[in-house]
Protein backbone atom coordinates (compact mmCIF):
# COMPACT_ATOMS: atom_id res chain seq x y z
CA UNK A 1 0.00 0.00 0.00
CA UNK A 2 2.54 2.26 1.21
CA UNK A 3 5.50 1.00 -0.10
CA UNK A 4 9.15 0.87 2.34
CA UNK A 5 7.31 3.82 3.57
CA UNK A 6 6.10 3.34 7.59
CA UNK A 7 4.06 6.26 8.93
CA UNK A 8 4.89 7.84 13.04
CA UNK A 9 3.57 9.55 15.65
CA UNK A 10 2.01 8.84 18.58
CA UNK A 11 -0.51 11.98 18.56
CA UNK A 12 -2.26 13.34 15.45
CA UNK A 13 0.01 16.49 14.71
CA UNK A 14 2.80 13.87 14.81
CA UNK A 15 0.81 11.43 12.40
CA UNK A 16 -0.36 14.11 9.86
CA UNK A 17 3.29 15.70 9.41
CA UNK A 18 4.90 11.87 8.77
CA UNK A 19 2.54 11.96 5.78
CA UNK A 20 3.19 15.32 4.78
CA UNK A 21 6.66 15.08 5.00
CA UNK A 22 6.76 12.01 2.90
CA UNK A 23 4.95 13.45 0.35
CA UNK A 24 6.95 16.85 0.28
CA UNK A 25 9.85 13.97 0.07
CA UNK A 26 8.57 11.76 -2.82
CA UNK A 27 8.23 9.03 -0.51
CA UNK A 28 4.65 8.75 -1.08
CA UNK A 29 3.15 9.48 -4.24
CA UNK A 30 -0.02 11.16 -6.04
CA UNK A 31 -2.49 7.97 -5.76
CA UNK A 32 -1.16 6.02 -3.05
CA UNK A 33 -3.57 4.42 -0.75
CA UNK A 34 -3.01 4.93 2.85
CA UNK A 35 -3.99 2.11 5.41
CA UNK A 36 -7.79 2.15 6.70
CA UNK A 37 -7.59 4.33 10.10
CA UNK A 38 -8.26 1.36 12.58
CA UNK A 39 -5.36 -0.55 11.20
CA UNK A 40 -3.00 2.07 11.21
CA UNK A 41 -3.80 3.02 14.70
CA UNK A 42 -3.04 -0.40 15.69
CA UNK A 43 0.11 -0.21 14.53
CA UNK A 44 0.79 2.75 16.06
CA UNK A 45 -0.84 1.96 19.24
CA UNK A 46 -3.07 4.87 19.44
CA UNK A 47 -6.59 5.18 19.12
CA UNK A 48 -8.59 5.30 15.95
CA UNK A 49 -10.00 9.18 16.59
CA UNK A 50 -6.25 10.06 16.89
CA UNK A 51 -5.65 8.83 13.13
CA UNK A 52 -9.21 10.29 12.02
CA UNK A 53 -7.99 13.55 13.34
CA UNK A 54 -5.16 13.17 11.75
CA UNK A 55 -6.32 12.44 7.94
CA UNK A 56 -8.98 15.48 8.72
CA UNK A 57 -6.05 17.72 8.81
CA UNK A 58 -4.64 16.04 5.73
CA UNK A 59 -7.46 16.60 4.18
CA UNK A 60 -8.17 20.35 5.02
CA UNK A 61 -4.57 20.88 3.95
CA UNK A 62 -5.05 19.05 0.33
CA UNK A 63 -2.48 16.56 0.99
CA UNK A 64 -4.98 13.51 1.06
CA UNK A 65 -8.41 12.65 -0.78
CA UNK A 66 -11.58 10.40 0.97
CA UNK A 67 -13.75 8.42 -1.22
CA UNK A 68 -15.76 6.47 1.31
CA UNK A 69 -15.23 2.80 1.22
CA UNK A 70 -12.42 3.41 -1.09
CA UNK A 71 -10.52 4.73 1.45
CA UNK A 72 -7.95 7.71 1.88
CA UNK A 73 -5.30 8.46 -1.06
CA UNK A 74 -2.67 11.14 -1.63
CA UNK A 75 -3.54 13.82 -3.64
CA UNK A 76 -3.25 13.47 -7.62
CA UNK A 77 -1.78 17.04 -7.06
CA UNK A 78 -1.01 17.93 -3.44
CA UNK A 79 -0.62 20.87 -2.14
CA UNK A 80 3.02 20.68 -1.84
CA UNK A 81 3.09 20.53 -5.70
CA UNK A 82 1.80 24.08 -7.17
CA UNK A 83 0.67 24.25 -10.44
CA UNK A 84 3.17 27.49 -10.35
CA UNK A 85 5.89 25.06 -10.63
CA UNK A 86 4.97 23.63 -14.14
CA UNK A 87 6.81 26.46 -15.99
CA UNK A 88 9.74 26.59 -18.74
CA UNK A 89 12.50 28.36 -17.77
CA UNK A 90 13.40 30.44 -20.88
CA UNK A 91 17.14 29.53 -21.54
CA UNK A 92 19.54 32.30 -23.33
CA UNK A 93 18.48 34.23 -26.25
CA UNK A 94 14.74 32.82 -26.17
CA UNK A 95 11.74 35.30 -25.56
CA UNK A 96 9.85 34.61 -22.35
CA UNK A 97 5.80 35.40 -22.89
CA UNK A 98 4.66 32.86 -20.63
CA UNK A 99 4.64 34.81 -16.94
CA UNK A 100 1.24 36.53 -17.39
CA UNK A 101 2.82 40.02 -16.30
CA UNK A 102 1.73 43.02 -17.26
CA UNK A 103 3.85 45.67 -19.90
CA UNK A 104 6.01 47.57 -17.42
CA UNK A 105 5.37 50.94 -20.41
CA UNK A 106 1.90 50.60 -19.22
CA UNK A 107 1.95 50.77 -15.85
CA UNK A 108 1.96 54.15 -14.19
CA UNK A 109 5.24 55.58 -12.63
CA UNK A 110 4.05 55.11 -8.01
CA UNK A 111 6.31 58.05 -7.14
CA UNK A 112 4.29 60.80 -6.73
CA UNK A 113 1.41 58.46 -5.56
CA UNK A 114 3.56 57.08 -2.91
CA UNK A 115 4.89 60.48 -1.77
CA UNK A 116 1.41 62.09 -1.66
CA UNK A 117 0.61 58.88 0.47
CA UNK A 118 3.46 60.05 2.53
CA UNK A 119 2.44 63.59 3.26
CA UNK A 120 -1.12 62.19 4.15
CA UNK A 121 0.24 60.00 6.92
CA UNK A 122 2.38 63.32 7.86
CA UNK A 123 -0.48 64.92 8.63
CA UNK A 124 -2.28 62.06 10.02
CA UNK A 125 -0.34 58.98 11.06
CA UNK A 126 -1.25 55.58 11.07
CA UNK A 127 -2.22 53.79 14.01
CA UNK A 128 -3.57 51.13 15.78
CA UNK A 129 -7.71 50.93 16.47
CA UNK A 130 -7.74 52.84 13.18
CA UNK A 131 -10.54 51.89 10.49
CA UNK A 132 -8.81 49.11 8.35
CA UNK A 133 -10.65 50.82 5.68
CA UNK A 134 -9.43 54.30 4.46
CA UNK A 135 -12.52 56.22 4.25
CA UNK A 136 -11.98 57.93 1.25
CA UNK A 137 -10.33 54.87 -0.52
CA UNK A 138 -13.80 53.33 0.28
CA UNK A 139 -15.94 55.87 -1.41
CA UNK A 140 -14.01 56.22 -4.61
CA UNK A 141 -13.99 51.95 -4.70
CA UNK A 142 -17.96 52.11 -4.03
CA UNK A 143 -18.51 55.12 -6.54
CA UNK A 144 -16.80 52.78 -9.31
CA UNK A 145 -19.04 49.37 -8.17
CA UNK A 146 -21.86 51.61 -8.26
CA UNK A 147 -20.85 53.19 -11.88
CA UNK A 148 -20.38 49.57 -13.14
CA UNK A 149 -23.77 48.12 -11.81
CA UNK A 150 -22.33 46.10 -8.71
CA UNK A 151 -25.21 45.79 -5.93
CA UNK A 152 -24.91 47.57 -3.01
CA UNK A 153 -22.24 45.92 -0.18
CA UNK A 154 -19.52 47.26 2.49
CA UNK A 155 -16.01 47.53 0.68
CA UNK A 156 -13.23 45.65 1.98
CA UNK A 157 -9.57 45.58 0.97
CA UNK A 158 -7.03 42.38 0.83
CA UNK A 159 -3.58 42.17 -0.26
CA UNK A 160 -4.25 40.88 -3.38
CA UNK A 161 -7.15 38.66 -5.33
CA UNK A 162 -5.70 35.27 -3.98
CA UNK A 163 -5.72 36.73 -0.47
CA UNK A 164 -9.54 38.07 -0.71
CA UNK A 165 -10.75 34.86 -2.62
CA UNK A 166 -8.89 32.60 0.29
CA UNK A 167 -10.27 34.43 2.98
CA UNK A 168 -13.94 34.27 1.57
CA UNK A 169 -13.57 30.43 1.02
CA UNK A 170 -12.13 29.91 4.54
CA UNK A 171 -15.48 32.19 5.76
CA UNK A 172 -18.03 30.33 3.81
CA UNK A 173 -17.28 26.87 2.90
CA UNK A 174 -15.97 23.65 4.99
CA UNK A 175 -13.61 21.13 4.09
CA UNK A 176 -15.08 18.67 1.87
CA UNK A 177 -17.22 21.21 0.00
CA UNK A 178 -17.58 21.46 -3.54
CA UNK A 179 -16.62 24.72 -5.57
CA UNK A 180 -17.41 25.06 -9.53
CA UNK A 181 -14.48 26.68 -11.04
CA UNK A 182 -13.26 27.64 -14.82
CA UNK A 183 -11.50 25.20 -16.53
CA UNK A 184 -9.29 25.96 -17.97
CA UNK A 185 -8.57 28.66 -14.72
CA UNK A 186 -6.11 30.76 -13.18
CA UNK A 187 -3.80 27.91 -12.09
CA UNK A 188 -2.98 29.59 -8.38
CA UNK A 189 -6.89 29.12 -7.68
CA UNK A 190 -7.02 25.53 -8.92
CA UNK A 191 -4.47 25.35 -6.36
CA UNK A 192 -6.00 27.03 -3.27
CA UNK A 193 -9.24 24.96 -3.63
CA UNK A 194 -7.97 21.57 -2.98
CA UNK A 195 -5.32 23.45 -0.48
CA UNK A 196 -8.31 24.43 1.62
CA UNK A 197 -9.44 21.10 1.80
CA UNK A 198 -12.26 21.79 -0.63
CA UNK A 199 -12.81 19.43 -3.95
CA UNK A 200 -13.15 21.77 -7.37
CA UNK A 201 -15.66 20.82 -10.10
CA UNK A 202 -14.44 22.34 -13.27
CA UNK A 203 -16.81 24.03 -15.30
CA UNK A 204 -16.29 24.18 -19.48
CA UNK A 205 -15.79 27.60 -21.00
CA UNK A 206 -16.13 29.75 -24.25
CA UNK A 207 -15.03 33.32 -25.35
CA UNK A 208 -18.10 34.51 -23.06
CA UNK A 209 -16.97 32.70 -19.85
CA UNK A 210 -18.71 29.64 -18.30
CA UNK A 211 -20.95 27.59 -20.25
CA UNK A 212 -24.47 27.93 -18.96
CA UNK A 213 -25.07 23.79 -19.21
CA UNK A 214 -21.70 22.96 -17.85
CA UNK A 215 -22.79 25.32 -14.70
CA UNK A 216 -26.17 23.94 -14.34
CA UNK A 217 -24.67 20.47 -13.79
CA UNK A 218 -22.27 21.84 -11.01
CA UNK A 219 -25.06 23.57 -9.65
CA UNK A 220 -27.20 20.10 -10.28
CA UNK A 221 -23.81 18.55 -8.43
CA UNK A 222 -24.57 19.95 -5.07
CA UNK A 223 -21.57 22.61 -5.93
CA UNK A 224 -21.45 25.25 -2.57
CA UNK A 225 -20.05 28.04 -4.08
CA UNK A 226 -19.23 29.12 -7.80
CA UNK A 227 -15.91 30.79 -9.11
CA UNK A 228 -16.47 33.33 -12.06
CA UNK A 229 -14.05 35.73 -13.99
CA UNK A 230 -16.16 38.58 -15.37
CA UNK A 231 -13.35 40.02 -17.68
CA UNK A 232 -9.87 39.00 -19.08
CA UNK A 233 -10.52 35.71 -18.03
CA UNK A 234 -6.67 34.55 -17.49
CA UNK A 235 -5.87 31.83 -19.08
CA UNK A 236 -8.45 32.29 -22.16
CA UNK A 237 -9.55 35.73 -22.43
CA UNK A 238 -12.77 35.04 -21.92
CA UNK A 239 -15.27 38.09 -20.83
CA UNK A 240 -18.95 37.74 -20.00
CA UNK A 241 -21.61 39.28 -22.26
CA UNK A 242 -25.16 40.92 -21.72
CA UNK A 243 -26.80 37.76 -22.48
CA UNK A 244 -24.25 35.47 -21.31
CA UNK A 245 -24.81 37.18 -17.46
CA UNK A 246 -28.36 36.90 -17.74
CA UNK A 247 -28.22 33.29 -18.48
CA UNK A 248 -25.69 32.74 -15.50
CA UNK A 249 -27.81 34.34 -13.30
CA UNK A 250 -31.02 32.92 -14.21
CA UNK A 251 -29.34 29.58 -13.30
CA UNK A 252 -27.64 30.81 -9.74
CA UNK A 253 -31.07 32.28 -8.98
CA UNK A 254 -32.22 28.72 -8.21
CA UNK A 255 -29.70 28.16 -5.73
CA UNK A 256 -29.62 31.42 -3.94
CA UNK A 257 -27.33 29.45 -0.88
CA UNK A 258 -24.41 29.09 -2.97
CA UNK A 259 -21.73 30.99 -2.56
CA UNK A 260 -20.76 33.03 -5.72
CA UNK A 261 -17.36 34.67 -6.13
CA UNK A 262 -16.79 37.07 -9.12
CA UNK A 263 -13.23 38.14 -9.85
CA UNK A 264 -13.15 41.33 -12.11
CA UNK A 265 -9.53 40.44 -13.49
CA UNK A 266 -9.62 42.78 -15.76
CA UNK A 267 -10.45 46.14 -14.01
CA UNK A 268 -8.84 49.10 -16.11
CA UNK A 269 -7.19 47.13 -18.51
CA UNK A 270 -9.79 46.33 -20.77
CA UNK A 271 -12.47 48.42 -22.02
CA UNK A 272 -15.40 45.82 -22.44
CA UNK A 273 -18.42 46.75 -19.79
CA UNK A 274 -18.92 44.86 -16.76
CA UNK A 275 -21.92 42.68 -16.39
CA UNK A 276 -22.07 41.44 -12.98
CA UNK A 277 -23.76 38.38 -11.81
CA UNK A 278 -23.45 39.45 -7.96
CA UNK A 279 -27.33 39.92 -5.97
CA UNK A 280 -29.14 36.58 -6.93
CA UNK A 281 -27.69 34.66 -4.33
CA UNK A 282 -27.36 35.23 -0.83
CA UNK A 283 -24.20 35.65 -0.35
CA UNK A 284 -21.82 36.89 -2.83
CA UNK A 285 -18.81 38.81 -3.20
CA UNK A 286 -16.74 40.71 -6.30
CA UNK A 287 -12.65 41.05 -6.07
CA UNK A 288 -10.74 43.62 -7.99
CA UNK A 289 -7.09 43.78 -7.64
CA UNK A 290 -4.86 46.37 -8.74
CA UNK A 291 -2.47 44.13 -10.28
CA UNK A 292 -2.71 44.66 -13.92
CA UNK A 293 -3.35 47.75 -14.35
CA UNK A 294 -1.44 49.52 -11.94
CA UNK A 295 1.52 46.94 -10.88
CA UNK A 296 1.58 43.41 -9.23
CA UNK A 297 3.85 44.84 -6.01
CA UNK A 298 1.11 47.48 -4.73
CA UNK A 299 -0.31 43.82 -3.55
CA UNK A 300 -3.97 45.27 -3.21
CA UNK A 301 -7.32 44.48 -3.95
CA UNK A 302 -10.84 45.53 -2.89
CA UNK A 303 -13.75 43.50 -2.54
CA UNK A 304 -17.44 44.28 -1.56
CA UNK A 305 -20.29 41.91 -0.90
CA UNK A 306 -23.45 41.36 0.98
CA UNK A 307 -22.34 42.12 4.98
CA UNK A 308 -22.09 38.95 6.58
CA UNK A 309 -19.35 37.70 4.31
CA UNK A 310 -17.48 40.77 4.20
CA UNK A 311 -17.75 41.11 8.14
CA UNK A 312 -16.61 37.69 8.42
CA UNK A 313 -13.68 38.48 6.22
CA UNK A 314 -12.82 41.70 8.18
CA UNK A 315 -13.09 39.57 11.59
CA UNK A 316 -10.72 37.16 10.50
CA UNK A 317 -8.46 39.40 9.12
CA UNK A 318 -8.24 41.34 12.33
CA UNK A 319 -6.87 38.16 13.82
CA UNK A 320 -4.11 37.83 11.53
CA UNK A 321 -2.65 41.01 9.56
CA UNK A 322 -5.11 43.28 11.04
CA UNK A 323 -5.70 45.47 8.41
CA UNK A 324 -3.91 46.45 4.38
CA UNK A 325 -1.64 49.42 4.45
CA UNK A 326 -3.68 52.18 4.77
CA UNK A 327 -0.60 53.75 3.12
CA UNK A 328 -1.07 51.85 0.54
CA UNK A 329 -4.32 52.42 0.10
CA UNK A 330 -4.06 56.04 -0.08
CA UNK A 331 -1.61 56.12 -2.93
CA UNK A 332 -3.62 53.78 -4.96
CA UNK A 333 -6.66 56.33 -3.99
CA UNK A 334 -4.18 59.10 -5.63
CA UNK A 335 -3.84 56.98 -8.77
CA UNK A 336 -7.53 56.28 -9.15
CA UNK A 337 -8.42 60.30 -9.00
CA UNK A 338 -5.45 61.39 -10.68
CA UNK A 339 -5.93 59.36 -13.89
CA UNK A 340 -3.19 57.29 -13.72
CA UNK A 341 -4.23 54.66 -16.01
CA UNK A 342 -5.43 55.80 -19.24
CA UNK A 343 -7.82 52.62 -19.37
CA UNK A 344 -9.02 53.57 -23.08
CA UNK A 345 -4.88 53.53 -24.48
CA UNK A 346 -4.29 50.43 -22.39
CA UNK A 347 -7.42 48.39 -23.78
CA UNK A 348 -6.15 49.33 -26.68
CA UNK A 349 -2.94 48.60 -26.63
CA UNK A 350 -3.07 44.93 -25.43
CA UNK A 351 -6.16 44.45 -27.89
CA UNK A 352 -4.07 45.47 -30.76
CA UNK A 353 -1.77 42.73 -29.92
CA UNK A 354 -3.88 40.08 -28.77
CA UNK A 355 -6.46 40.72 -32.03
CA UNK A 356 -3.08 40.82 -34.16
CA UNK A 357 -1.60 37.14 -32.62
CA UNK A 358 -5.41 35.59 -32.88
CA UNK A 359 -5.86 37.02 -36.87
CA UNK A 360 -2.83 36.26 -37.46
CA UNK A 361 -2.78 32.18 -36.48
CA UNK A 362 -6.50 32.07 -37.92
CA UNK A 363 -4.94 32.83 -40.83
CA UNK A 364 -2.35 29.98 -40.67
CA UNK A 365 -5.44 27.71 -39.36
CA UNK A 366 -5.24 27.58 -35.77
CA UNK A 367 -8.09 28.68 -33.76
CA UNK A 368 -6.90 30.77 -30.78
CA UNK A 369 -9.06 32.61 -27.86
CA UNK A 370 -8.22 36.39 -26.45
CA UNK A 371 -11.13 38.53 -26.54
CA UNK A 372 -10.03 40.73 -23.44
CA UNK A 373 -6.75 40.90 -21.54
CA UNK A 374 -3.15 40.41 -22.18
CA UNK A 375 -3.16 36.67 -22.60
CA UNK A 376 -4.34 34.57 -25.85
CA UNK A 377 -5.17 30.60 -25.27
CA UNK A 378 -3.86 28.11 -28.13
CA UNK A 379 -5.36 24.45 -28.25
CA UNK A 380 -2.84 22.26 -28.87
CA UNK A 381 -2.88 18.73 -29.96
CA UNK A 382 0.27 17.68 -27.66
CA UNK A 383 1.07 20.38 -25.13
CA UNK A 384 4.44 19.06 -24.00
CA UNK A 385 5.29 18.69 -27.96
CA UNK A 386 4.44 22.15 -28.78
CA UNK A 387 6.27 23.99 -25.42
CA UNK A 388 9.77 21.74 -26.94
CA UNK A 389 9.03 22.81 -30.03
CA UNK A 390 8.33 26.42 -29.14
CA UNK A 391 11.61 26.57 -27.07
CA UNK A 392 13.25 25.10 -30.13
CA UNK A 393 11.42 28.24 -32.22
CA UNK A 394 12.75 30.91 -29.47
CA UNK A 395 9.57 31.25 -28.11
CA UNK A 396 8.69 30.20 -24.25
CA UNK A 397 4.96 29.89 -23.56
CA UNK A 398 3.02 28.61 -20.31
CA UNK A 399 2.09 25.27 -20.26
CA UNK A 400 -1.75 24.27 -20.40
CA UNK A 401 -1.21 22.14 -17.47
CA UNK A 402 -0.75 25.17 -15.05
CA UNK A 403 -4.43 26.31 -15.71
CA UNK A 404 -6.27 23.31 -16.81
CA UNK A 405 -8.64 20.43 -14.20
CA UNK A 406 -10.07 18.15 -17.33
CA UNK A 407 -10.18 20.77 -20.44
CA UNK A 408 -8.30 19.74 -23.79
CA UNK A 409 -4.35 20.54 -23.57
CA UNK A 410 -3.36 23.79 -24.73
CA UNK A 411 -0.81 26.55 -24.62
CA UNK A 412 -0.90 30.56 -22.84
CA UNK A 413 0.65 32.97 -24.65
CA UNK A 414 1.46 36.56 -22.85
CA UNK A 415 1.23 39.83 -25.25
CA UNK A 416 1.72 42.10 -23.28
CA UNK A 417 5.21 42.87 -24.48
CA UNK A 418 4.95 41.37 -28.03
CA UNK A 419 5.60 44.39 -31.19
CA UNK A 420 4.00 44.40 -34.23
CA UNK A 421 7.55 42.40 -35.52
CA UNK A 422 6.77 39.38 -33.46
CA UNK A 423 3.62 38.76 -34.39
CA UNK A 424 4.58 36.75 -37.67
CA UNK A 425 7.07 34.52 -36.49
CA UNK A 426 5.18 33.29 -33.06
CA UNK A 427 2.43 32.52 -35.35
CA UNK A 428 4.39 30.91 -37.78
CA UNK A 429 5.74 28.76 -34.80
CA UNK A 430 2.79 28.34 -32.83
CA UNK A 431 0.81 27.15 -36.09
CA UNK A 432 3.72 24.46 -36.12
CA UNK A 433 3.93 23.30 -32.99
CA UNK A 434 -0.30 23.17 -32.84
CA UNK A 435 -0.95 20.28 -34.59
CA UNK A 436 -4.51 19.91 -35.48
CA UNK A 437 -6.96 22.39 -34.11
CA UNK A 438 -9.72 20.89 -31.59
CA UNK A 439 -13.35 22.10 -31.14
CA UNK A 440 -14.37 25.35 -30.05
CA UNK A 441 -15.06 25.46 -27.02
CA UNK A 442 -12.60 25.33 -24.17
CA UNK A 443 -13.90 22.26 -22.08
Amino acid sequence: MLGEYRITGRGAAEISASVEWAVGAGELRPGQLLPPMRELATELGVNPNTVAAAYRTLRERGVIETAGRRGSRIRPRPASTARGSIRVEAPPGVRDISEGNPDPALLPPLHEALAAAARHNAERPGLYGQAPVEAEFARAARAALDADGVPAGPVSVASGSLDAIERVLAARLRPGDAVAVEDPGWGSLLDLVPALGLRPVPVEMDDEGPLPAALARALRAGVRAVMVTDRAQNPTGAAIGAARAAELRALLAAHPGVLLIEDDHGHHIVDLPLHPLAGVTDSWVLVRSTAKAYGPDLRLAVLTGDPVTVDRVEGRQRLGPGWVSRLLQRAVLQLWTSGAVDVAEVARSYGERRDALVTALAERGVEAYGRSGMNVWVPVSDETGAVARLLGAGWAVAPGARFRLAAPQGVRVTVSELTADDIGPLADALASAAGPAPARTHG
